[in-house]
């Protein structure tokens, strides 16, 4: 065999010794490809992948930028501003409230609202990021620790605490009101002392009123605003101006973090405007004079209620207005809810004889008698069907108009009254203020009632003794003060002025002055009330020694609103000092005295104590001549 041919067939023989796939020897098994794998300590590989991972994060950051600081940067800063940043209301001093004399009636004192940051508390001021283990643990414990000092110095729940002082996603949170500040930095240097934050103060000053009930008809109350952030008036003047005593809230807005607030932050401060002051016509010492003597005249009498009124004839000012029972405008909440008003403007009563005064100013001025007119007083006389009495029991008497006066005689009013046209009477009561408010100035003042010019014959006759109309207090007073003033009608005022904080005069109601009868008229009324004292029926029963006084006294069937009937009496007493120059009136009403019911029985001898007092205080001169006695009868 050639060499040629045995290399051919050893050739074959291999290849298919390689390609046989029974074959068991390792040498003649598959080989498999290499696995695509980067060589060990490749640093341009590797450093390619970091690059493109560097790439895609950029990307991703860069497009949130642009959407963060350019689509919606507006949305976003306001965001960022809001967690920032905190907002206090500051609320202003109320106005302060004086007499006439700037003793103190009522008034704001320093108080603060203790209040809570809990998202501060969750943290103690720290950063939650750079909290310790030991850190967490204290914060953790900070509201019951917190709570436990608030219920030492406070009193109150410690989980009501607790709950507040925990209370999520708000910064603000009110924990106590009225809070004495000395009270507040009490447990300000407690918690200082543990190592606790996030209680502070805002100024929240307390109204208080120094003399408790003395004029609190006429104040009013306060009571928290409905926000929950200082006071308003909700009675009495302090509701009728209340806008101009509340004064202006101011703001202020500043940046914090969780240590607190920045001082290098952001502070927009509006300051606050304290309320208007408001100077009274009242007289504090007379007031308290009044209202003690009203107190006694009404416990003496069994009676409901009653009211007391002294004014300045000559200028309308009222110098005292009481009411009893009456409640301290410090705790409006304890009190009786009929005695929080004053009566002395909102309630209207039929005023008995007091109510002859205006009668007999209109029948002179109208020129129908004088007080030397006679008249035939029966012991009744029909009217509508029924008769009219007198309250003294009597037959046929002859008395002169002066007389009708000094006896109170209904009949003899009624004949007198008969006299003159009934429209025309009417018009002189709406004159002198009836029918209608007074403008004095305080909130919730009734107008009476008033018949209309057409009114029947019956309720002409009733009118003229004081039955069949209805006035309030205020009202029947101003207008005999207007009667006997020479006959000009000063309208009622008892605020005296008003001036903002720095100074400024503010607009009060202002008493304004008309002719209402002519200055002969009102010599002839003061002559027939004079009539009361100085005639021989009178003699000793008002006497002011040193003064010559002119009086009325009223008893009147008193309108119950529950049955729309008669139920017991008013009974009243009005007068004015001295007769020749008259400076000073008083008015006294009673409500449903018991036992005794006349008006110069009840409350005769309250007026008498009122008027001496006042007198001498106003230094008003004694009379210098004693008062005649004119004749009551013919």
């Amino acid at each position: 065999m050639s060499a040629r041919a045995h290399s051919t067939r050893t050739s074959s023989t291999s290849a298919r010794s390689i390609a046989s796939p029974h074959s068991g020897s390792p040498r003649n098994k598959p080989r498999r490809p290499p696995e695509r794998r980067l060589p060990v300590g490749s640093p341009k590989g590797r450093l390619r992948l970091a690059l493109i991972a560097l790439g895609l994060i950029a990307t991703l950051l860069a497009a949130r930028a642009i959407v963060v600081q350019g689509l919606d940067s507006a949305s976003n800063a306001a965001k960022a501003a809001a967690l920032m940043s905190v907002s206090r209301t500051i609320v202003p001093n109320r106005g302060t409230i004086t007499d006439r004399y700037g003793e103190v009636l009522a008034s704001s004192q320093p108080a603060v609202t203790v209040i809570a940051d809990p998202t501060q508390i969750a943290t103690n001021g720290l950063l939650a990021s750079a909290m310790t283990t030991k850190d967490k643990a204290k914060a953790a414990g900070g509201p019951s620790k917190i709570a436990d000092v608030l219920v030492q110095y406070l009193g109150g729940d410690h989980d009501a605490y607790v709950t507040l002082l925990t209370k999520p996603d708000t910064k603000y949170v009110v924990i106590a009101k009225k809070v004495q500040a000395y009270t507040y930095l009490q447990i300000a240097d407690k918690l200082t002392q543990l190592g606790y934050v996030g209680l502070f103060r805002e100024t929240a000053a307390v109204r208080t009123y120094p003399n408790g009930t003395l004029a609190s008809n006429v104040l009013g109350f306060v009571r928290d605003s409905d926000s929950g952030v200082g006071q308003i008036g909700a009675g009495g003047l302090e509701y009728g101006y209340n806008l101009q005593l509340a004064g202006v809230e101011g703001s202020e807005m500043y940046e914090t973090s969780p240590n607190g607030k920045i001082p290098t932050g952001q502070n927009v401060l509006v300051p606050a405007q304290d309320g208007v002051t408001y100077t009274l016509t009242l007289d504090a010492g007379l007031q308290f004079m009044v209202e003690s003597r009203l107190q006694e005249t009404v416990d003496q009498a069994k009676a409901v209620s009653g009211t007391a009124i002294v004014m300045n004839v000559k200028t309308g000012e009222v110098l005292s207005m009481a009411n009893y029972p009456s409640f301290d405008s410090n705790s409006p909440g304890t009190a009786v809810a009929a005695n929080l008003g004053n009566r002395a403007i909102t309630d209207a009563y039929e005023p008995g004889s007091v109510e002859k005064v205006l009668t007999m100013a209109a029948l002179t001025d109208s020129g129908a008698i004088t007080p030397d007119t006679k008249v035939v007083v029966p012991k009744e006389v029909m009217s509508g069907g029924r008769p009219i009495k007198d309250a003294f029991a009597h037959n046929t008497i002859n008395l002169t108009a002066r007389g009708v006066v000094a006896n109170s005689s209904n009949i003899g009013t009624v004949l007198l009254t008969r006299q003159m046209d009934k429209a025309k009477l009417v018009t002189y009561l709406q004159s002198f203020g009836l029918g209608s408010t007074t403008g004095l100035g305080l909130p919730g003042e009734a107008s009476g009632s008033l018949p209309s010019t057409s009114l029947a014959d019956n309720t002409r006759d009733q009118i003229a003794f004081g039955q069949g109309l209805s006035v309030t207090a205020i009202q029947e007073a101003a207008a005999v003060a207007g009667i006997v003033n020479g006959g000009i009608y000063n309208s009622p005022t008892i605020i005296k002025s008003a001036v903002t904080t720095d100074g400024k005069a503010v607009p009060v109601p202002v008493s304004t002055s008309k002719r209402v009868i002519s200055e002969a008229s009102s010599s002839m009324v003061l002559d027939m009330m004079e009539s009361v004292v100085a005639s021989k029926v009178g003699a000793s029963r008002f006497p002011i020694e040193g003064f010559r006084t002119a009086d009325k006294s009223g008893t009147a069937e008193r309108i119950d609103p529950t049955c729309k009937c008669y139920n017991g009496y008013v009974a009243s007493f009005i007068g004015v000092a001295p007769v020749e120059d008259p400076s000073i009136l008083v008015y006294i009403v009673v409500d449903q005295p018991q036992g005794a019911i006349q008006g110069s029985q009840v409350a005769a001898p309250a007026y008498k104590d009122i008027m001496k007092v006042a007198l001498q205080r106003y230094g008003v001169l004694p009379s210098t001549s004693p008062a005649p006695v004119k004749p009551i009868e013919w």
